[in-house]
């Protein structure tokens, strides 16, 4: 008898947030999710979503991380600015002190793993300031940007083109120079993280992703390609990435 083999899906991890109630029968509690892109993208690639919810106990986090074979880290809150240190400035928004800390200690622990790491939005931005590196609190602090970032049409609609920079992992999955992408966000990356390099910007200069330099599979973008898997096959490409990265 010919003996079935069982094909082994690599787990995904999915940086979970926190929902609050503000109404209902239960105001003020507190719900642990992930946006449903963020699962349905990772499903479509053949791989096992994973919602990895916030915890304070470092040594349980530890064991979420060694528990998935990639790490991905979601969007979400503004990133507190304390963090590299500046204060915050007016027109910055919400922001979750308690889920920065839970996400830079995941992706600390990853990078001590050698998981692979995406960084979506947010997810970039805690890369790049947990490695040493800082963020502009909003668009109006950068001189010659020009394009809206902070688009209102739906979510999987593409308002700007992002520049791909050749001989980068990024260019390497996309195997294009300029891609379409959507934009949801007013903090953007300054100062890269030592040991990092820019791998995409926008037409008007802005940072639109990071990776890390080497073999290792960390990359972050700034825009929302789990939003778009269902109808631009090069954003699914980036979820692809990341599962073949996991399977190895």
């Amino acid at each position: 008898m010919k003996k079935v083999v069982k094909k082994k899906y690599p787990v995904i991890g999915i940086s979970g947030n926190l929902l609050i109630d503000e109404g209902g029968m239960f105001p003020g509690y507190e719900r642990a999710y992930v946006n449903n892109d963020y699962i349905q993208s990772v499903v479509m690639c053949e791989a096992i979503p994973y919602i990895v919810p916030i915890v304070y106990d470092d040594e349980i986090i530890k064991e979420q991380v060694s528990n998935i074979d990639a790490l991905i880290l979601s969007g979400g809150q503004d990133v507190n600015p304390l963090i590299w240190k500046e204060e915050p400035h007016n027109k910055l928004g919400a922001i979750s002190p308690k889920r920065d800390s839970f996400d830079m200690k995941l992706l600390k622990h990853a990078l001590d793993m050698k998981k692979p790491v995406l960084g979506i939005c947010r997810g970039e931005q805690i890369i790049n300031v947990t490695e040493g590196g800082s963020l502009y609190q909003d668009l109006s602090l950068i001189e010659g940007a020009y394009i809206k970032h902070n688009q209102q049409h739906l979510s999987n609609v593409p308002t700007h083109t992002v520049q791909i920079k050749e001989g980068t992992k990024l260019y390497e999955i996309l195997g294009e120079k300029e891609v379409l992408v959507n934009s949801f966000h007013h903090l953007v990356v300054n100062k890269v993280a030592p040991g990092y390099i820019v791998s995409a910007t926008s037409k008007d200069g802005l940072i639109e992703a990071i990776e890390k330099e080497g073999s290792e599979f960390v990359i972050g973008i700034q825009w929302h390609p789990e939003m778009m898997t269902r109808d631009y096959d090069n954003m699914k490409k980036i979820f692809m990435a990341i599962v073949k990265e996991a399977s190895k």
